[in-house]
């Protein structure tokens, strides 16, 4: 049984998808730990109902960014893991940190990347009167949001939405197509070589995995 690691700064939502694939045996894996660097991430608390260690870091505690995530580092690679999830985690990472876990460093970002990379993405797309957004799952290099991608899921965009009627639809495919992408990482299926991921020995295109 392979061991991950989920990182959050909120809710937790990617999370609690992610626990329940486990306990469904959708993800032949274990949720080890959860850690926030919000001492009231809501993601810590579902973590706890689902009985899994969760912990805070507060970047206030330290003298810098490499100091922080130093730290993190340290007490993540406590737990083991084969996988670190990024569920929301709202916070820039270091070099350091994503050099140390290439390649088994995971992140969802609420765009169709690489449009849309950063904060703010809902209000871009109805700012700019997008027919169609989306939701993207790619593994994490020193780029931001710029890691190779490995799977998108689209979303519609009416002329009456507002944000809340993105989220609500972003977030319905997210709780999808995360665990999945976890499932085959997990399986041995997914990789990343070089920076290119690779799913079943077959390298991905550019936006990733796409169905027949």
């Amino acid at each position: 049984m392979k061991n991950i690691v989920v990182l959050v700064s909120g809710s937790g939502s990617n999370l609690q998808a992610m626990i329940d694939a486990c306990e469904q045996q959708k993800i032949n894996g274990t949720i080890n730990a959860v850690f926030s660097n919000k001492a009231d991430a809501f993601g810590l608390d579902r973590a706890r109902e689902a009985g899994i260690p969760a912990f805070s870091l507060l970047p206030h505690d330290f003298s810098s960014r490499e100091a922080f995530d130093a730290q993190l580092i340290q007490e993540i690679d406590a737990w083991k893991p084969d996988l670190v999830v990024l569920a929301g985690y709202m916070r820039i990472l270091s070099p350091l940190f994503v050099n140390h876990y290439a390649g088994r460093l995971l992140n969802i970002h609420p765009s169709l990347l690489p449009k849309y990379p950063g904060l703010h993405t809902h209000r871009q797309v109805l700012e700019n009167g997008d027919s169609e957004h989306g939701t993207t799952v790619h593994f994490v290099t020193e780029e931001l949001d710029g890691g190779p991608i490995i799977l998108q899921a689209k979303i519609p965009v009416f002329p009456e939405d507002d944000e809340r009627d993105i989220i609500g639809r972003i977030q319905h495919q997210e709780h999808a197509i995360y665990p999945l992408v976890v499932s085959w990482f997990i399986e041995g299926r997914l990789t990343m070589q070089g920076n290119t991921a690779w799913l079943d020995n077959v390298q991905l295109p550019a936006q990733g995995y796409a169905a027949d």
